[in-house]
Parts: C-alpha cells; sequence; structure tokens
C-alpha cells in the first residue's frame, strides 16, 4: 500500500489509521491536525507513522488523502489537498454529507475526489479512544460523482476493503437523503423530545424526573455534540428538511385518528411499526462463502464505473473484491467484481444488463 495521508487525526482519522497499519501492513501513515497535540497523541498511538506541520506536506506523495474533519470544512480541505497532491491520489472523506461537498468542487477535482462515509463511531471522540476494529465489519459508503476516475474507485474500494469494512457505492443524494431518515432526524426528535419534557411541569411535577426508560432509550442522543450536530444539520438542511416535513404528515395523522376516536388506524399505525422494528433487528442470513465473479464489459466512457458500482450498491449487494481492466482508446475494457453467493451474482449481473452493460459470471474456485 502506498502512502496514506489523514487529515484530522481524531476518533476516525486515528482509528482509520489503526485499521489500516495493523490489518493492511501499511508503513506509511501521514498525519495533520491543527491541533498539535492530537498529532502527538496519534504518534503515541501509532495510529500515524509521522507527525506532518501542513496539509501540503501530508499528502505531498500520497496515494490516498482522507479528510477525517468536521463536515463544514471538509469541502476546503478537500481541496487543499487535491491542489497539492499528485496527479494519480484519490482524495476522500469520512462525512456524513455528500452533496453539499461535491457542490464545492469543481468537474476535475471530481475526477480525484470520492466521498466515503463509514457506519460506525462511538460517543467518545478523540485520537485516545481509536480503536483498530472501528470499522470492522461496518458499511462504508463510498460516493462517486459521475467524473471519477475508475482506477481511483479501485484503489479506494481496495484501501477501505482492508480495514475490515464494507464498501458499498450509493448515489451521494440517496446517501444524504438516507442519513437524514436514520441519523439526523432521531437526534431532531430526540432533541426535541428533551425540550418538550424539560419546559413541562404539571402541577409541579416536572416530566423529566418521572420519565421511563422509553423515553431515556428514545433519547439517547439528545444533545450529543452540539457544535459538530449543528454543522451536520446545516451541510444536510434540505434533507432533513424533507425528513422533518414528512414525519410532521405523519404525526398530522396520528392526530386525525385520535381526533376522531378512530381505533383500527391506530392499531394498524402501532402493527405496522411493530413489523418494521422486527426487520430493523433481523440478522442477516448467513450465507456460505461461495464466490463469484461478475465481469462486466465496460464502455471506455466518464461515468461507467461509478454507475456499476452504485447499482449493485443500492440492491444491497456487497462487492467483496474489485478489479480492473482499462481499455485503451475506444475499446471496452472490464470491471470484475467478485460477490457471495450465486443468487446474488446473477441479481447483479440482471441489474448491470437492465442498465445496458453486457456481464458474465464465473465461479471463483
Amino acid at each position: 500500500m502506498g502512502p496514506v495521508a489523514i487529515i484530522g487525526v481524531g476518533l476516525m482519522g486515528g482509528s482509520l489509521g489503526l485499521a489500516l497499519r495493523s490489518r493492511a501492513g501499511a508503513r506509511d501513515i501521514r498525519g495533520y491536525d491543527p491541533d498539535a497535540g492530537a498529532v502527538r497523541a496519534g504518534l503515541e498511538r501509532g495510529a500515524i507513522t509521522h507527525g506532518c506541520a501542513t496539509v501540503d506536506e501530508a499528502v505531498d506523495g500520497a496515494a490516498a488523502v482522507f479528510v477525517a474533519a468536521p463536515v463544514g470544512m471538509i469541502a476546503g480541505l478537500a481541496r487543499q489537498a487535491l491542489a497539492a497532491s499528485s496527479a494519480d491520489c484519490v482524495v476522500s472523506d469520512v462525512g456524513s454529507s455528500k452533496s453539499s461537498v461535491l457542490a464545492q468542487l469543481t468537474t476535475v477535482e471530481r475526477e480525484r475526489f470520492i466521498g466515503g462515509h463509514p457506519i460506525c463511531g462511538s460517543e467518545r471522540g478523540g485520537v485516545e479512544h481509536a480503536r483498530e476494529d472501528l470499522f470492522a465489519g461496518a458499511t462504508y459508503f463510498l460516493t462517486p460523482a459521475a467524473e471519477a476516475r475508475p482506477e481511483l474507485f479501485e484503489r479506494l474500494h481496495g484501501i477501505v476493503a482492508a480495514t475490515g469494512a464494507r464498501p458499498s457505492a450509493i448515489d451521494p443524494e440517496v446517501h444524504d437523503r438516507l442519513m437524514a431518515l436514520v441519523s439526523h432526524l432521531p437526534h431532531v426528535i430526540a432533541s426535541a423530545l428533551i425540550h418538550q419534557a424539560a419546559a413541562t411541569a404539571p402541577q409541579g411535577r416536572e416530566a423529566l424526573r418521572s420519565a421511563g426508560p422509553s423515553f431515556t432509550d428514545l433519547t439517547r442522543v439528545a444533545g450529543a455534540n452540539p457544535p459538530l450536530w449543528a454543522d451536520i444539520l446545516l451541510a444536510n438542511s434540505e434533507a432533513v428538511i424533507g425528513a422533518i416535513d414528512d414525519q410532521v404528515r405523519r404525526l398530522g395523522e396520528v392526530v386525525t385518528a385520535l381526533a376522531s376516536g378512530d381505533r383500527t388506524w391506530l392499531e394498524t399505525f402501532m402493527s405496522g411499526a411493530a413489523a418494521g422494528r422486527a426487520r430493523l433487528r433481523e440478522a442477516e442470513p448467513e450465507v456460505l462463502p461461495e464466490p463469484w465473479r461478475v465481469v462486466v464489459a465496460m464502455p471506455n466512457r466518464p461515468g461507467v464505473i461509478s454507475d456499476i458500482a452504485t447499482i449493485l450498491g443500492h440492491a444491497h449487494i456487497n462487492i467483496e473484491d474489485l478489479s480492473l481492466r482499462s481499455g485503451a482508446g475506444a475499446d471496452e475494457g472490464e470491471l470484475s467484481v467478485v460477490v457471495t453467493g450465486q443468487a446474488a451474482a446473477e441479481r447483479a449481473r440482471d441489474l448491470v444488463a437492465e442498465r445496458g452493460y453486457s456481464a458474465r459470471l464465473e465461479h471463483v474456485e
């Protein structure tokens, strides 16, 4: 693995460095952070091998750069890293909002910037809490723009997989809508419930001091890291507003049912939630480790690899391995992806065929 630069030596950046060193055998991990103490702590923890005084110093000669900074700073740092790094360096991030970052990059910059978002973390921040197993088994979204260079996506996919994470391509706008619903909206609702209860004291009895376990569980994330979450909500404001509007509509339906005494509707509403909750908690079925290779003929035009990878990512088909043979001139190249199970392979072949790509299956012995 070539040199990797980490911009922001905190929990996520530090865990990434530890994972690459222990799981992928990376020997050259450069770290930069505006807090010199974080750099020193990263060196002491072994999360980075070299401490750097500037972004430019960290990215010089790097094969990959990861920006692990507050979401409001990602675009600026990504542009700085792109400008200072070589033409064959891929730049990524670990932020929870993707469209707002891409919107601030030029078409040329989007060739080498491929967003990323690992679905993992900890309530405790700082490199002192970094763990080499933080990414193990976690979904790690990759959000390539149409301009993304195929060979750089291939490299980033391999680096992410080496941490123990499960890389999955997804459209940036789809990512933001999903995160608004399953991550950002819960923080808003939890905080709103705490505010509502804190302001309520019927006949002097404080609501917060009367709350049971269900209220405590539901509001666990309320007020978590206010500066960080203010940045996240603002960066993904359009999608969060849409999720809030939809939640208001659903609560309005409850109000209507209560006002009209519609018991049947309320029972259906609650039983539907129970069924959804069961799907949330059910474990993924165990799949026999039978690898299949899907080989896709890849036209030599921009956006193909991001299109194919995103098709599979949206279908929840996990790519265990990925390799690319580029074509020359007008010749087609080949994208080879390894998935687990014949059914997943056949589904992948059919999905890419529906999009107009030719594909064949090979059983991996």
